[in-house]
């Protein structure tokens, strides 16, 4: 009975297992338990109860009906119901075996199992789904209590979401389960086959398989026991090979004691070859290392002597001492393997090396030392400086004042050159790299020095040079003030000498020169003295700067900063190059300068402009702002008596200082050079706003006389001077954006003051004094075209436009005075509503009263009135604008216009009656053009 149920169960199992992977699988269900079960009460068809859920949350719980289809052997899904649907679970009985039970969904579906067992399995999962996932929804009626057992705590508390074992024993059998192979299932289907009863009747065909078994288990027995003989021969054979394997294992414990004897001897062989080859290995490595030590650390007698004894001045003897110091450094620096300095050999050795180094180092020390003070005593003996011997010319020549002797004076205003000193110094470079990379305190003390030396000898020939330079600014103006009264060819003679200086070698001004020529050739006192007002600046006048002078100035500071610049650079170059205090290749020894060639430039920015480290360039930097500590000041210092003897100066020393800055940087933006004239820029540009501002301030502060007119303003007239000059000196310069501004600043200012000036004016009309100095000023930036100053030109022109026809209005009304009131009356009336033909009769415009006017002014009163007007517009007119013609024609047209105007207000107003005027258009054309020619 109990394999009846065995069988019943894998049968069951792998029914279970088919629908699983057919039907659920697909569907992402998973199977828990399975009833075969038909309806109660009909013809027996069986089918499937099966119970389900979902794998996906939330989890779905079901109750599926299978049916085996009837075309084949597959099943098919038929109906499906929702646990939650499920009312009730009736098992009709509780204490008796019953295969019938109900499920109450919608309506009562009443079913027999095929087995008691199977229905109580199947209502066992129903109620731990409904307890798991229903929270008890489901009523279970007629159900014995054995399988209505609560479930453990821990098992209630999972999640109904999470897919974990429900159905007990149920899911482990199908875990468990193996799956039949191919062989089995038709093994299986054979026998069912030929068993009608096999579905139907389960017992039966059960028992039946058994009673097979157990015929074919006796049948195994008997044929066990028949094979009993042949087991016997076996078990006699196996004792004689375990004979002979006994005696093979004697023989082999005797091989194996000569073979441990033999290994005994291999082995002291073996420990003997080992300790040669150490000590072949040992020897080899002493020969090594006492080969490394003779390679690196042994010095050759004549690099001894070379750093004992050497001769530092001569090419060879300096050759010889830098190789045998770049030998001893090397041996000095040798990576010492371990242990080596406790060898006696490498002690004596080191302290060799120690002495050699200390030694030389000290000879070197002296040597260059040695250098410095012979080097600077040649350049300092027997020098007497350029103002010494200028004041001692001016005392032992009688009869020669000082400016006599400036004038005569034909020294050239240069530097001396050091070209020599850095070529000389040059040759111990690597020496001074050994140095700085073996003593530092010594290559220290040579830096200080040598910054000593050069510091008190570049000072002394830094001040001469800048006294020489200030003594020749002073000069221009003290021979300016010699010949004051100079001729006019002497004026066109520095005129012609500062096109070539603009024009010349050093290409930087080109320009016009026509404001400072007009500045010259001036005569009127008048003029020179209003101009003199904008100009006056410092201790000079504008009288005594003329072109000459300021071309001269701009020469002088052109070349001072010509000097300065290479000198620095060659020096910086030097220092960079003979201290080691940067990382590029230095210039080969040809293409030092020189003595009296300037040197070269750097090499462009690109190559080494970062190549020293940040310590180097400090260092540099230090010993140069050492040296020459006193360019600053000696700049300053000339910057300032520039500016003090014409502010005018501060155009030209920007543009200049200007370029050298922007060359500089160029060059090496950190330069010492690049810094220092950086900070005189300042100080120059600081000028060039304090002229702008003392122009405006002058504008400002301008006193017009009362007895005579105005004209052309000074500082209207200053502005064209400065403009001319200030676009000659700024041409193509780098600071054209601060002119720019400078002339914003002006020129409002003009503006403003001319208005101011046009208002106090007692003698000059206003219109006349607006329009003369607005037409200068728009003449002037019509000539010049600063694009800046477009704004400002189109405002003078309109302003000027403006107060030419105002003044011509006004002026007009004088000739016809009477006709021009009477006309304006009429206009007044028609203007108060009356109408043009009924003017006539009004009393005091009718036709008698408008003959009577007419009367009054024939051609012969208007031709006079006309020419008082032009005499009157001449007295109030200057000369040097040329305006009073294009006045007389503005006056001409104007008088038309009213002419024309009075005949059409005539035919209007006094229709038919004839009146006219007592002169004609051609009329009014010859008197304008008589009295014009007749003046």
């Amino acid at each position: 009975m109990s394999a009846c149920f065995v069988f019943t169960v894998r049968i069951m199992t792998a029914i279970k297992h088919a629908l699983q992977r057919d039907i659920f699988t697909p569907n992402d269900e998973r199977l828990l338990s399975i009833v075969n079960v038909c309806k109660a009460g009909k013809k027996k068809k069986n089918c499937f109860l099966c119970a389900t859920v979902t794998t996906e949350r939330p989890v779905q719980v079901r109750v599926v009906k299978v049916k085996k289809s009837d075309k084949g052997d597959f099943y098919k899904r038929q109906m499906a119901w929702e646990l939650r649907d499920l009312a009730e679970v009736d098992a009709k009985d509780a204490s008796k075996e019953n295969p019938e039970f109900d499920l109450h969904f919608e309506k009562v579906y009443r079913w027999v199992a095929s087995s008691t067992a199977e229905k109580n399995s199947f209502i066992s999962c129903i109620w731990k789904l409904n307890q798991r996932y229903l929270r008890k929804k489901v009523e279970f009626v007629n159900v014995s209590s054995q399988l209505l057992e609560e479930l453990p705590k821990a098992e209630e508390s999972v999640p109904s979401g999470e897919s974990q074992s429900v159905a007990g024993g149920d899911e482990d059998a199908l875990d468990d389960y193996q799956e039949l192979n191919a062989r089995e299932e038709q093994d299986i289907e054979g026998m069912m086959e030929v068993c009608e009863y096999a579905i139907s009747n389960a017992e039966a065909f059960a028992e039946k398989l058994s009673r097979e078994l157990q015929v074919l288990d006796g049948a195994n027995i008997q044929s066990i026991m028949a094979s009993e003989k042949q087991v016997n021969i076996l078990m006699q054979l196996l004792d004689e090979a375990l004979s002979e394997v006994d005696t093979i294992e004697g023989k082999l414990s005797s091989y194996e004691e000569m073979l441990q004897s033999v290994k005994e001897q291999m082995d002291q062989i073996s420990q003997s070859n080992r300790l040669i080859q150490i000590s072949n290995t040992n020897n080899g490595k002493l020969l090594d290392e006492i080969q490394f030590l003779v390679n690196y650390m042994d010095l050759s007698k004549g690099h001894i002597r070379a750093l004992q004894d050497g001769d530092l001045s001569s090419p060879k003897g300096i050759e010889a001492c830098i190789n045998a110091s770049e030998a001893l450094l090397q041996c000095m620096d040798v990576a010492l393997r371990p242990g080596h300095e406790k060898l006696m050999a490498v002690k004596q050795q080191q302290h060799l090396f120690t002495e050699l180094r200390d030694t030389f180092a000290r000879r070197l020390t002296n040597h260059l030392n040695n250098v410095f003070v012979h080097q600077f005593n040649h350049f300092s003996h027997f020098k007497m400086t350029i103002p010494q011997f200028y004041r001692s010319s001016c005392m032992s020549l009688p009869g020669h004042d000082q400016s006599s002797t400036l004038s005569q004076h034909t020294a050239e205003l240069t530097l001396p050159k050091h070209s020599p000193l850095h070529r000389d110094l040059l040759r111990y470079a690597k020496l001074m790299e050994w140095l700085k990379n073996t003593q530092r305190e010594k290559y220290d003390g040579l830096s200080r020095t040598y910054v000593d030396y050069m510091t008190r000898l570049y000072e002394r020939e830094i001040k001469d040079f800048f006294e020489v330079a200030k003594i020749k600014m002073a000069g221009t103006t003290k021979e300016g003030k010699g010949n004051k009264f100079a001729t006019l060819p002497r004026k066109e003679s520095a005129l012609k000498q500062e096109t070539e200086s603009l024009h010349g070698s050093s290409g930087k001004l080109t320009g016009s020169t026509s404001s400072l020529n007009k500045l010259a050739v001036q005569g009127s006192s008048s003029r020179r003295s209003q101009s003199s007002s904008l100009l006056d600046m410092g201790n000079m006048s504008a009288s005594d700067l003329d072109v000459a002078d300021r071309t001269k100035f701009d020469k002088i500071f052109e070349q001072v900063l010509s000097e300065l610049e290479p000198l620095c650079l060659a020096e910086q170059d030097f220092i960079s190059k003979f201290f080691k205090l940067q990382q590029h290749p230095t210039l080969a020894q040809g293409e030092v300068e020189s003595d009296g060639g300037v040197p070269p430039r750097q090499p462009p920015p690109g190559e080494h402009r970062h190549s020293m480290s940040l310590t180097e360039k400090d260092m540099v930097r230090l010993m140069m702002n050492k040296i020459f500590q006193s360019i600053e000041t000696e700049l300053n210092s000339l910057i300032a008596l520039g500016d003090k003897i014409d502010s005018f100066h501060s155009l030209y020393m920007l543009v200049k200082m200007s370029h050298h800055v922007w060359t500089a940087q160029n060059v090496d933006p950190t330069s010492y050079l690049s810094t220092t004239l950086g900070n005189v820029l300042v100080t120059v540009k600081r000028n060039f706003d304090k002229c702008i501002s003392g122009q405006i301030r002058q504008m400002e502060e301008v006193k017009i006389s009362k007895k005579s007119k105005v004209g052309i303003l000074p500082f209207v007239t200053g502005f064209e001077e400065f403009a001319e000059l200030a676009e000659t000196i700024f041409r193509n310069a780098e600071r054209r954006g601060d002119l720019d501004k400078a002339y914003v600043k002006l020129i409002r200012a003009v503006f403003m003051n001319v208005e101011k000036v046009a208002n106090e004016s007692q003698k000059t009309p206003r219109d006349v004094v607006m329009m003369e100095n607005f037409h200068h000023i728009f003449s002037t930036q019509s000539r010049l075209k600063i694009s800046c100053l477009e704004t400002e030109r189109r405002e003078a022109k309109h302003k000027y436009t403006d107060h030419l026809q105002s003044y011509v209005i006004n002026s007009l009304g004088q000739p016809l005075e009477k006709l021009n009131h009477f006309f304006e009356g009429v206009e007044a009336r028609v203007a108060q509503g009356v109408r043009e033909e009924e003017v006539s009769y009004q009393l005091a415009f009718n036709k008698q009263e408008l003959r009577k006017v007419i009367k009054e002014y024939p051609g012969k009163e208007v031709k006079k009135g006309l020419d008082n007007l032009y005499k009157k517009v001449d007295k109030h007119l200057c000369e040097e604008e040329s305006l009073l013609q294009v006045v007389w024609h503005s006056m001409q047209d104007e008088f038309i216009r009213q002419y024309k105007h009075f005949e059409g207000l005539i035919g209007r107003c006094y229709p038919g009656s004839g009146i006219t005027m007592e002169f004609t258009i051609g009329d009014m054309l010859e008197y304008f053009s008589s009295i014009a020619q007749s003046h």
